[in-house]
């Protein structure tokens, strides 16, 4: 575990879940999940194929809605919020990492970051200039004109990564984010985590299988039979 950047009573909570309870016809995947994540704080959900992880990760990034259970992010709670109005507050303050990056190959690097700028109806400029500060952060300037099949697995995962910050989001969710690619570039990518969660306190929640990822998490919680076993 990480020694630095202590959470603290003090530090603000960014993510609270509720009694969290989702069912898909008879099989019952989350049975009753309270979970906590403080601003700044890298938390790694680990678990066997089929615990629930992803279904958590997809309801607290409201992608999903549970059957029963609150979730609030930054002091929002999801349940007051309309459908017509969820997307909107999902574009401004949720980032995603996926496993498979999900860049439109049509695209530059440089216009795939920039499009949750665009659907959030930011300023052209502003989101512009958030890009190009991301892409010199994440190291990946010198390809912000090539499209996503001229970029290396890590490039890819990079450009993700910047495209996840781009709204400056409360909470970056990551299902999987160094699953397809090799042990150095899941090494580095697991450092930029690290890293900006340092330099930027951001806030990560991360599904894995990665032993290593999980490591250098604030947090490990792991997940057995729908329910979370180690959750203070």
């Amino acid at each position: 575990m990480v020694d630095f950047f202590p959470i603290t009573p003090f530090q603000k909570t960014m993510l609270i879940g509720k009694g969290i309870v989702k069912s898909y016809g008879n099989l019952r995947v989350l049975k009753g999940i309270d979970i906590h994540i403080k601003k700044g704080e890298i938390v790694s959900i680990m678990g066997a194929s089929g615990a629930g992880k992803s279904t958590l990760l997809h309801i607290l990034g409201t992608l999903d809605s549970p059957d029963t259970g609150e979730i609030i992010i930054n002091q929002k709670n999801i349940k007051k919020v309309r459908n017509n109005e969820l997307a909107k507050f999902r574009n401004r303050h949720i980032g995603f990492i996926f496993q498979f990056h999900n860049l439109l190959p049509e695209f530059t690097t440089f216009e795939n970051i920039c499009i949750p700028g665009y659907i959030g109806n930011l300023e052209d400029k502003q989101v512009h200039k958030k890009a190009q500060e991301l892409m010199k952060l994440l190291g990946i300037s010198e390809r912000q004109d090539h499209k996503p099949s001229q970029l290396s697995g890590g490039e890819q995962q990079r450009a993700a990564v910047a495209r996840a910050l781009i709204n400056s989001p409360d909470i970056i969710f990551g299902d999987e984010p160094s699953g397809n690619l090799d042990s150095k570039n899941a090494e580095e990518l697991h450092q930029l985590f690290l890293r900006l969660r340092n330099e930027l306190g951001q806030t990560f929640a991360i599904v894995t299988h990665n032993s290593q990822l999980a490591q250098i998490a604030d947090r490990i919680l792991v997940i057995r039979d729908g329910k979370i076993l180690n959750e203070d």
